[in-house]
């Protein structure tokens, strides 16, 4: 037994030490993943040496090992909490440097960018104004702070119930300010092309038994016949006949314009659509009602999906794709460089990053509103600790032992 063997054991065991201070330490570190030191023996090398005498010299790091097993969530209710549930690493963005990283508490810088505490940007796809994800290449997430564009309306959808024993009103011709003139009547509002809103209104008069004609316009503007339809002995619509210049793109559906004033285009085609419109001997009434426009909206809230998917929910009631984060695998993890701040750098041991959307392939999921705990297990830790103490003792043993046997020489 020499110095060398003990020696080389008392800094095999303060490395364990170190590596199990690190795991301990980090243990409330969001997506950090624990570490293992790994051992090997030493040999003297000489041609010399017969394999039947060989003594060791005592021991060695050969590395430090990873363990990326999945760590349990913790829910927070943060929009910009992600938690990634499987394999894969986050793209983040340091100055055009690409690194990676399993911690997902973010938050949005000053200019829209959604980073970490360190400020670097989470890479993803881009999506453009109309929501449509670009998936050619990586980019820096950015969520637009602009107000989203409005959208004209083109269709109103109203499914109503025309009373079969209303009779034919006493009262004509027909006035929009006298409900004498007409058996019933509804309204909806509409956007035009600039965002502005405005009521059309919609008067639904009995001409003869299963025959109705349909007035319709802006609430501020003049009201007009844009047709008639009318119902089958059973209570079904069954034709349209629109009232020129009105149209009838097809049964049910009829066409017809309304002025704007405020500068958006003029005048805005309306489409119609009375389909699953019925005449029962049942009250007057609305079943369904809705039109496809909508005004200019802010982005009040977003969420993020399984799929990295980010829904922008706007004050206008519209949700739109804002962007789709990425995950990055590797075919062996380990081989990463622990830059640390929970980031990894690319080498050529850990092999080329694969880039795709989550869910896809082999990639895990992401669960938005939570973060990814560290994995360390503190009692496994603790019994680890408790023996790599002990092995440090028995090194620090060997070492007086040879000292005495040392002292016993020279005292010869």
């Amino acid at each position: 037994m020499g110095y060398q063997q003990g020696l080389s054991g008392l800094s095999a065991s303060s490395n364990d030490l170190d590596v199990i201070g690190n795991n301990i330490a980090n243990s409330n570190t969001v997506g950090f993943k624990q570490s293992t030191a790994q051992f090997a023996d030493l040999y003297a090398n000489t041609i010399a040496t017969s394999v039947n005498d060989q003594i060791g010299i005592g021991t060695q790091l050969s590395g430090v090992q990873q363990d990326f097993k999945q760590g349990t969530f913790n829910t927070t209710g943060q929009a910009l909490n992600v938690a990634i549930n499987g394999t894969g690493f986050y793209q983040m963005s340091n100055n055009g440097t690409v690194t990676y990283s399993r911690n997902g508490v973010f938050q949005l810088d000053k200019n829209g960018f959604i980073t970490n505490s360190q400020g670097l940007q989470l890479m993803g796809y881009a999506a453009n104004a109309n929501g449509v994800i670009n998936s050619a290449q990586t980019v820096p997430i950015q969520v637009p702070t602009t107000n989203i564009a409005p959208i004209a309306t083109q269709n109103i959808t109203a499914q109503l119930n025309l009373n079969a024993q209303d009779a034919v009103p006493a009262v004509t011709p027909f006035v929009s300010t006298n409900s004498q003139t007409y058996n019933y009547s509804t309204s909806i509002q509409t956007y035009d092309s600039l965002g502005g809103s405005q009521q059309v209104n919609m008067y639904f008069v009995k001409t003869a038994t299963n025959s109705w004609d349909v007035y319709s316009g802006p609430a501020s503007g003049a009201i007009s016949k844009v047709g008639s339809v009318g119902f089958s002995t059973a209570g079904a619509l069954t034709s349209t006949t629109p009232t020129a210049p009105a149209t009838s793109p097809a049964t049910g559906q009829i066409t017809f314009s309304v002025p704007n004033t405020d500068g958006s285009a003029t005048p805005q085609s309306l489409t119609l659509n009375l389909a699953g419109t019925t005449q029962y001997g049942g009250a007057d009434g609305v079943n369904n009602l809705k039109q496809d426009g909508y005004a200019s909206g802010q982005l009040t809230n977003f969420s993020i999906g399984a799929d990295g998917t980010i829904s922008g929910t706007y004050s206008n009631g519209r949700t739109q794709s804002l962007g789709q984060i990425v995950l990055a695998n590797f075919n062996n993890p380990n081989g990463l460089q622990n830059l640390g701040g929970n980031e990894y750098a690319e080498t050529s041991a850990s092999g080329v990053p694969q880039v795709s959307a989550p869910g896809s392939t082999n990639h895990g999921t992401l669960t938005g509103g939570a973060v990814e705990n560290s994995n360390v297990d503190l009692t496994s830790q603790l019994v680890d600790l408790i023996t790599a103490q002990r092995n440090y003792q028995a090194n620090a043993q060997t070492i007086k032992t040879q000292q005495t046997v040392d002292q016993t020489l020279i005292n010869l």
